[in-house]
């Protein structure tokens, strides 16, 4: 009797092993597979942040660092709609004509193909209780040119706050040491370049 109470509390015992050590192989992977679904969602919302900001300097030739402009121009403004025509008075057929044909809302141009966007969410961060996105815009000089540039962010302790404390703290310390930005990011304010720091 005693010698089966033992078998059974071996193998319960092993059972318990056997899942604590599968359980501690596979958090790491769970953690890299939610920050990569995590990271793939907060880059759409940078997207959309850059697009918004693209459309916004078509129209006002500068970028801008407040979000509220930012989606007051989405809800109100136009972009226009232009036609490419052939010069009729070129007889070499390399001169064109920009022909505005109409106005088209800009929040239909940039987004009207999404579905369920919300332009009131556009500045927060996913996966936080509504923290917003860091956003900056000015002017820097590059070759004795001056270039308007723009930069929108979040960092990893921002949307990864409610995952493996010290999973994220490693995570960072991985990108400090390489003198990469700890979190994603759109845009530069010392570079002329609107691209992200995942492409």
């Amino acid at each position: 009797m005693v010698n089966n109470i033992i078998k059974v509390l071996l193998v319960v015992i092993i059972v318990v092993l056997a899942y604590m050590v599968y359980d501690s192989i596979m958090e790491p992977v769970k953690f890299n597979k939610e920050v990569a679904r995590r990271d793939e969602i907060v880059v759409q919302a940078l997207k959309d942040i850059r697009s918004a900001e693209m459309g916004f300097k078509t129209i006002h030739g500068r970028y801008t660092a407040n979000f509220d402009t930012l989606i007051d121009f989405l809800k109100t403004g136009q972009i226009p709609e232009v036609k490419i025509v052939p010069d009729p008075n070129d007889t070499t057929f390399t001169k064109t004509i920009r022909d505005t044909i109409g106005y088209v809302p800009v929040l239909d141009s940039l987004y009207g193909k999404r579905l369920n966007f919300d332009v009131n969410r556009i500045k927060y961060i996913p996966f936080t209780k509504n923290k917003v996105f860091k956003l900056n815009a000015g002017v820097i000089e590059k070759g004795g040119v001056k270039v308007n540039v723009f930069e929108a962010s979040a960092i990893y302790k921002e949307y990864l706050a409610d995952m493996n404390t010290q999973m994220v703290t490693n995570l960072i310390a991985s990108k400090e040491q390489i003198d990469r930005f700890a979190g994603l990011k759109v845009g530069s304010m010392t570079e002329a370049s609107t691209d992200g720091n995942w492409e």
